[in-house]
């Protein structure tokens, strides 16, 4: 892809995805369309994201020229014309975008299009370079979106067809789990073929990046790692260890982000060994050196785990066996003594990136011989630090490279000291951080400092929480400033906008908290806006805004650790017990109990004795995730006194899960009390009952439904799977759905209704794959495979088992106690003639991953109809 010098530019360096509509009309579906470009990790290229400075016409003529796809979304009008033009903005964007772009067209049903717009829709329709889908609601545009540009990149950006360091860091990253690059990788050419090797090394299994903060570890990282993503068929993991101060959760943050859960029913660090045992795995580990002393546990797990690489960026080494370090150093910086014309100035990689992301704040910035002097003192004066030089082309926009050095060399020497036991460029980037600061007003340096309680990122909505209470000042303004001087970043997350901090400035940002005595208060600020959330979120998650929640919740998981943390260093159990009540749902479908347990076991040991409600809550985290692991005398015991203390607290709800958990321990008992267990469900279906709590009774007739099953009463287990069916979709419930829906299906299977059990396990199969609910997706597959083997097809039958069991063993889920009602028909199948094609297929199904498993298990969808055609 070339790029033209002095062209306007997008501040990134991804594949590009231009979005045509008209503005006002189409607001949500721009909205929806371009959360959906930033989940393949795309660059979404829109007017509203442009540069002011420019004509609207300029503008988007420039972005156009640089973009890879056209998304076209269409309704009624066809927009303004401008005084002198013969087409609107609207027709002018799609009859500028080159005849060989791929178009992606999407159209809102309507009866009442604007005469120029139908004239140009059928214009389009004529475009054999175009597809065009039609639409009623904004959320289907990001449906149709996401789905349509993963099977266009597959089909048109193949990692052979790309030419440039920056288009290979954009095909990779898009495939694998990498972080999407923001920028170019400027001036590290010789570094990344160096780490590129290493990797590549077969006895290389450990590489550590060091350097400084700021240095560029991260980014030299993604780089490299997206080079070598083809040496690793098990795919490419990224953790962002920033917001991980305790490294008793290094392995949780780690298990997080391979998809591993930490249900709690076992040894995480042996659930992540079977996890990627037999995979070819590169982890790549950003920010190590704040929980460096876990350095021991890695090794482990690298002896454990054959197939593993790991790549880790930090500020010190880790001193473990194997590692191979590698020293990133500053930019190269102009050659003293050479002329500093713009030509020799520019071959500088340091000049090379400070005009880079000047631009991104200036686009008509230029190295010109008038200013080539300056830019080189001021690169030099910045020691080549990348981040010092993006905070400091930041400020482009309102002083020339002449001012800036001015105004650095003033005010370096005078700004604090304390930073003498840092390194040199360490030194150089914190007084680079302050003298940034030194630039911004009253308002602009307190919020900066107030965002140092924040872990891993924040919402507008929680920085004005801790920021403005009865300040009465634009908070939204204020952070724009930070933005705008790259001491805060910005992305979409959906619908909202979400920020960050790069972990120096966050350091720094939290010092100056410190320093000005608010630490303790702002933290106050920080738990009672992620306490409040937690409530808003509690009955959120149990109906159809779940998927949604969980979504951002997960953003902010990093802050709800430190919530439920904050609470417990001040001694304050009853209060991180309730908020971790009101997660329940959260830390239980995210597959994050372990991670729970070891907070209410520090409950469980306050002194002195802690509430009734806080400790019914932590002997249910306790208790409630071991019954199968530990018998049932040991646990039942807690659990019992969990519902009876709910019971006296009057939290119906409470006692009513509780009782769900009692029940399932008497089942998991040695000799099954079945009479106990139906007891204890029917009470606490009439709890859930009298509490209004329809998800409640959905889960509790699941769980009467299979004790109907193992008492051999098909009939009253199909009234209760159907009951708890009616629930979910009463309350919009996709995830209990998926349940009811499988356990439904098996039901079916054991009445030998074959037909309808494989229609239930296909539709719960497919809505798990849509919540990405990994569990759901394993019964899903699972139940297909006892309609495989009832229909004689024992090679789909075995390709289903494998895909199976290596879902539960790449996610964690194999410990917990399955329904796993479909071994019988397998044994029958392994004691006959067909044995060996099974263990076959097996295999070949252990080799799918999880889309392919998810494709292959479910029939082609219809194909869509043409709605023009239909009404012609």
């Amino acid at each position: 892809m070339d790029r033209q010098p002095g062209t306007i530019r997008t501040p990134d360096q991804r594949l590009r995805i231009f979005v045509s509509s008209t503005l006002k009309e189409l607001a949500a579906e721009r909205v929806t369309a371009r959360a959906a470009i930033e989940r393949l990790h795309l660059a979404p290229v829109m007017f509203e994201l442009g540069a002011r400075p420019h004509p609207p016409r300029d503008l988007y003529r420039a972005y156009l020229a640089q973009s890879d796809v056209f998304v076209g979304l269409y309704w009624e009008r066809y927009g303004w014309v401008a005084p002198g033009e013969e087409v609107s903005g609207l027709a002018d964007e799609y009859l500028l975008a080159p005849r060989s772009m791929p178009k992606l067209i999407y159209i809102k049903e309507s009866a009442h299009r604007e005469p120029r717009l139908v004239e140009l829709l059928d214009r389009i329709r004529t475009d054999d370079m175009a597809s065009f889908k039609y639409f009623t609601e904004p959320a289907e545009v990001g449906e149709y979106v996401e789905a349509d540009l993963a099977i266009l990149l597959a089909e048109r950006f193949a990692l052979g067809q790309v030419t440039t360091v920056a288009d290979v860091d954009e095909a990779t990253t898009a495939r694998s789990g990498l972080p999407a690059p923001l920028t170019e990788l400027i001036g590290r050419a010789t570094e990344l073929d160096t780490v590129e090797s290493l990797l590549r090394d077969p006895a290389v299994r450990l590489v550590t990046l060091v350097g400084a903060g700021g240095i560029g570890k991260s980014r030299l990282a993604i780089a490299a790692a997206s080079h070598v993503a083809d040496a690793f068929s098990g795919g490419v993991c990224f953790v962002d260890l920033a917001p991980v101060h305790d490294e008793t959760a290094v392995l949780a943050t780690i298990a997080g982000a391979l998809g591993v859960r930490d249900t709690g029913d076992g040894s995480l660090e042996e659930k992540l060994v079977v996890a990627i045992r037999d995979r070819r795995v590169l982890l790549v580990l950003d920010n190590f050196e704040q929980v460096v002393d876990s350095a021991p546990r890695l090794a482990a797990l690298l002896v454990s785990s054959p197939g593993l690489t790991v790549l880790v960026t930090s500020r010190t080494r880790l001193r473990v066996s194997a590692e191979r370090s590698f020293e990133v150093g500053p930019l190269r910086l102009p050659v003293p003594g050479r002329p500093t014309t713009a030509e020799h100035v520019l071959a500088a990689p340091s000049v090379a990136l400070f005009t880079e992301r000047a631009r991104a704040v200036k686009p008509d910035f230029q190295i010109t011989d008038a200013n080539a002097s300056a830019v080189a003192s001021l690169v030099t004066r910045l020691d080549g630090v990348p981040l010092a030089l993006e905070l400091a082309a930041a400020k482009v926009r309102l002083l020339t490279p002449a001012a800036m050095l001015e105004r650095l060399d003033r005010l370096l020497p005078f700004l604090s000291g304390g930073l003498r036991d840092l390194p040199d460029r360490q030194q150089t980037l914190r007084k680079t951080i302050e003298w940034s600061t030194q630039m911004l007003g009253e308002d602009e340096k307190q919020l900066l400092a107030t965002l140092g309680v924040f872990e891993g990122g924040f919402s507008l909505e929680a920085a004005e929480a801790v920021y403005s209470p009865g300040r009465g000042t634009d908070t939204l303004s204020v952070l724009g400033t930070l933005v705008d001087n790259s001491l805060v970043r910005q992305e979409d997350r959906v619908a909202r906008s979400y920020f960050s901090q790069l972990v120096t400035v966050r350091e720094f940002a939290r010092e100056q908290l410190e320093a000005t005595g608010r630490l303790a208060e702002v933290s106050e600020l920080h738990a009672e806006y992620f306490s409040r959330l937690g409530q808003q979120a509690e009955r959120s998650l149990e109906g159809p805004t779940q998927r949604e929640w969980m979504s951002r919740l997960a953003d902010d998981n990093a802050n709800l650790r430190a919530t439920v943390l904050y609470f417990l260093s001040t001694g304050d159990v009853d209060r991180a017990a309730r908020f971790c009540w009101t997660l329940y749902v959260y830390w239980w479908v995210g597959g994050r109990l372990g991670e729970v347990r070891t907070w209410m076991t520090r409950v469980l040991e306050a002194d002195p004795p802690v509430s009734g409600f806080t400790r019914a809550v932590a002997l249910y985290f306790t208790r409630a995730i071991g019954f199968w692991e530990e018998p049932a005398g040991q646990v039942l015991p807690g659990l019992v006194e969990s519902a009876e203390l709910f019971r006296a607290e009057g939290a119906t709800s409470g006692q009513a899960l509780a009782l769900v958990s009692v029940a399932l321990a008497r089942l998991a008992s040695d000799v099954p009390d079945m009479q106990g267990a139906e007891d204890a469900l029917e009470t606490s279906l009439d709890l859930f009952r009298k509490a209004e709590d329809n998800w409640g009774q959905a889960m509790v007739l699941v769980a009467l439904g299979r004790t109907a099953l193992l008492s051999g009463n098909v009939p009253a287990a199909l009234s209760r799977f159907r009951g708890s069916l009616a629930l979910a979709e009463e309350e919009q419930d996709e995830l209990s759905e998926t349940i009811a829906l499988h356990h439904l299906g098996v039901a079916l299977a054991f009445q030998g209704d074959m037909d309808n059990a494989r229609t239930a396990f296909e539709s719960s199969l497919t809505k798990s794959a849509r919540l990405r609910h990994d569990d759901g997706i394993a019964y899903g597959l699972e139940g297909l495979i006892v309609t495989a083997v009832s229909s004689g097809d024992i090679q789909r039958a075995g390709v289903l088992t494998g895909a199976a069991q290596k879902v539960r063993e790449e996610t964690g889920l194999y410990n917990a106690p399955t329904f796993a009602f479909y071994q019988p028909w397998v044994d029958g199948v392994l004691a006959g003639e067909g044995a060996g094609v099974f263990e076959s297929a097996r295999a070949a199904g252990r080799a799918l991953s999880l889309s392919q498993a998810v494709d292959y298990a479910l029939p082609p969808p219809l194909a869509p109809v043409n709605k023009q055609s239909a009404n012609a």
